[in-house]
């Protein structure tokens, strides 16, 4: 069920919900959370899309933002909120409320989310395009536990990585360091199978992108070692290689879907790591709405002490034996020719 509302205000908005659960009979209320999603017109479809896919295994009130500019300096000073709300089937598990602010109330958009919170319920703010620097002093963003941005979206990640460690505030999140979950999980796993030490670690995959940034840097966190950036065509991650005293460990992804684990003195083994839909992140993040202290503590480790460079792998395969002659006769004929030595004047005088 949809209802429209034209030039309304939050109390109105508040009796159509209420309006809209009797008419479809269910009155009462089950929603754990509500979720403000700040975003534009453009990309409100797919991020709405994405919510009432979470909604399944997290009913929450969903409430999309839009903030419209208005290109006619008479519109900028007129006031006006649209909204429509869904319930029932045309909202997945729970709520939404599609709000459009124009004009002044743009600027004090906590003012009109305020009053839609569920009461004694956490709150959480995503982003998907165009987050600002500093999630926690946003308006919208101090209403929440937690707040949710992807940094995959920004035309610079990797100086968008450097701001958020700089402005990171207990309740920060990032969906690039959530699809790297899958691969932390088999690294991890990978390592208690073996007893050794590593001493070095190469991460391969497509450029400027913060996945691959954020898996290196939480490796050379927990790790403690030399960790090298290399670079993929993609997609994403392709490869990581460890080098241990023990052999090398590789989880190589080259297709986007299906990796192959190889750990030495072990046969390979073909492991599921697709890439995930954003559904699936938001769901996985939603699941916990604490602190992530290890996120913080690689966003931290900075990404200006990663070794950038791509001359030298990390892993390094066994030396080829030469041919010995071979060798000698290319050395023999790079060398340049020597001049003969010149005579002293008195070894000449005695010879005649």
């Amino acid at each position: 069920m949809k209802i429209d509302l034209t030039d309304t205000t939050s109390s109105k908005i508040n009796k159509a919900l209420v309006q809209g659960r009797r008419a479809i009979g269910t009155p009462a209320v089950g929603m754990v959370l509500t979720l403000v999603i700040v975003t534009d017109e453009e990309n409100a479809y797919d991020a709405l899309k994405a919510a009432n896919d979470a909604s399944r295994e997290h009913p929450s009130r969903t409430l999309v933002v839009i903030k419209r500019v208005s290109r006619s300096p008479r519109d900028r000073t007129q006031s006006r909120l649209d909204a429509e709300v869904r319930v029932g089937a045309d909202a997945g598990t729970g709520e939404t409320i599609v709000l459009r602010l124009y004009g002044e109330v743009v600027e004090h958009a906590q003012s009109v989310v305020l009053p839609l919170l569920l009461p004694d319920a956490p709150v959480v703010v995503w982003w998907p395009v165009n987050a600002p620097l500093d999630p926690a002093s946003d308006p919208l963003g101090a209403l929440a536990q937690r707040r949710v941005t992807d940094t995959y979206a920004c035309e610079q990640p990797v100086r968008e990585l450097e701001a958020r460690a700089g402005s990171y505030t207990p309740g920060d999140t990032d969906l690039s360091w959530t699809r790297i979950t899958p691969w932390r999980s088999m690294l991890a796993a990978a390592l208690d199978q073996v007893v050794c030490e590593v001493r070095g670690v190469e991460v391969e995959g497509e450029e400027f992108n913060p996945s691959c940034e954020l898996l290196a840097m939480w490796l050379a966190d927990r790790l403690d070692v030399p960790v090298k950036r290399s670079l993929s065509s993609g997609p994403g991650l392709t490869a990581v290689r460890m080098s241990t005293d023990c052999g090398p460990i590789v989880l190589d992804r080259a297709d986007g879907s299906l990796a192959t684990l190889s750990i030495q003195g072990q046969p390979d083994r073909a492991v599921a790591l697709k890439r995930r839909e954003t559904a699936e992140l938001m769901a996985e993040e939603l699941r916990r709405l604490d602190p992530d202290d290890t996120y913080a503590s690689a966003l931290r480790f900075g990404v200006e002490r990663l070794n950038t460079g791509v001359e030298e792998p990390v892993v390094v395969d066994e030396p080829v034996a030469v041919d010995e002659p071979v060798a000698v006769a290319e050395a023999v004929q790079a060398a340049p020719a020597k001049k003969p030595a010149k005579k002293a004047p008195a070894k000449r005088a005695a010879a005649k």
